[in-house]
């Protein structure tokens, strides 16, 4: 089991204070600490690896290549991906989604067609899919949430007909921590034809994820949520349909050849990677596999079932506190978004800094399909992670004691 208090010290900027009150930083769906062997990786490249990869004939540009090509090598193994070839590096979640709705899906549907995504997805997941229907005439179709907010599948066998090509989902809402019915959507998916995308940026840092298992097509998730730096990410796909892809840019290590009127591409991942790329933080994003590897992953998973469960039983002593999302923790991730009474969210969430240092995400998380369903404007949001303590969720349950006198709730 992982012990989060000695986990704790690897993470600097958690023993940051403002005064006599110490950070409690609950808000790791929007980005996660970064421990020391992080920090010190991407600073140990810029002090005695820098320079440019896959180009120089020369032994510190051999190093810069070993350390990015191994970074790619450790995320591939950390999702069980056949060949590391088949991942390739993005700025996050939100462009690889945007590479496969402009360079893959543009492609592959035409009017009739249809995309079928779930009312619990982030706008990454939406809005590219809103302009590929608006330039194929493609049709958006949605799984409704349950009462208990999971995806509603009673209505899956009547949506997913042969008319949907895409299906697009998110391994885990950063909302409500609802789990995606994955592995359900899949099987249903595969019956029609149907190819299926998951977004995983909230699940691929929480839980061990093996793509071959999954047997989808496509998966995409962020370092930054997962003890990595930002700006860098992956998109992970079935080697014969990112062969079959054209690339996104054009430029420089992209290409196996340039004439003055056409060219020919590299293999992947490099036709997908134009450009000089970001070398840092991919060997950063190495660092950070290291260290949940290191973990281990049922062991993360594990914590966060724990620290969810403890939150889920203190957030139950606030009085008129409503809390989105599934009430097992085994259903859902350590992302717990609430309302309490009618306090507006970013009240609460000013109120929870300035009485105890909590820091947590208010409004409507870039999901407003969803805060339209729930009917509510926005909500505040804890999310947790490695180096959550319950000690933390004390500190988050005193502070909504302290708005609600503050607020002058009975």
């Amino acid at each position: 089991m992982i012990d989060a208090a000695t986990i704790r010290k690897d993470f600097p900027l958690l023993e940051r204070r403002y005064g006599d009150t110490p950070l409690v930083y609950l808000d790791s769906a929007a980005t996660t600490q970064k421990p020391n062997s992080v920090i010190d990786a991407i600073s140990t490249y810029y002090r005695e690896t820098n320079a440019n990869v896959h180009r120089g004939a020369y032994r510190l540009a051999d190093e810069a290549t070993t350390a990015y090509e191994s970074a790619r090598t450790k995320v591939a193994g950390l999702i069980n991906a056949r060949s590391s070839s088949e991942v390739i590096f993005t700025r996050g979640t939100t462009a690889a989604l945007n590479l496969l709705a402009l360079r893959w899906a543009d492609h592959l549907l035409s009017e009739g067609d249809r995309i079928l995504l779930t009312l619990m997805e982030h706008h990454s997941n939406i809005v590219p899919w809103q302009l590929v229907a608006q330039r194929t005439g493609a049709e958006l179709v949605y799984l409704d949430i349950t009462p208990d907010f999971a995806i509603d599948l009673d209505r899956l066998d009547e949506v997913l007909d042969e008319r949907v090509k895409i299906a697009t989902v998110s391994g885990m809402s950063n909302v409500m921590g609802t789990i995606g019915p994955v592995d359900e959507i899949t099987k249903a998916a595969r019956a029609v034809g149907a190819s299926v995308i998951v977004d995983g940026a909230q699940l691929v840092p929480h839980m061990p994820v093996d793509v071959q298992a999954l047997d989808v097509d496509f998966l995409t998730f962020s370092a930054h949520k997962m003890l990595g730096p930002t700006g860098i990410g992956a998109l992970w796909g079935r080697g014969e349909l990112l062969d079959a892809m054209e690339p996104l840019e054009g430029g420089g290590e992209m290409i196996t050849d340039v004439g003055l009127y056409e060219s020919r591409w590299a293999p992947i991942p490099h036709k997908f990677e134009a450009g000089t790329p970001p070398i840092a933080q991919a060997v950063g994003f190495g660092a950070a596999v290291d260290y949940l590897v290191d973990l281990g992953m049922d062991d993360v998973r594990a914590h966060e079932l724990d620290i969810t469960a403890y939150a889920l039983d203190r957030l139950a002593e606030v009085p008129d506190l409503t809390v989105y999302g599934p009430q097992d923790p085994a259903r859902r991730g350590g992302a717990v978004s609430f309302e309490l009474a009618d306090i507006h969210a970013h009240d609460l969430a000013t109120i929870l800094d300035e009485e105890q240092g909590v820091a947590v995400r208010a409004g409507h998380h870039c999901a407003k399909p969803l805060m339209r369903h729930l009917e509510v404007p926005a909500t505040a949001r804890a999310s947790f992670y490695v180096y959550t303590v319950p000690e933390d969720i004390d500190a988050l349950v005193i502070g909504l004691m302290r708005a609600r006198e503050i607020f002058g709730i009975a």
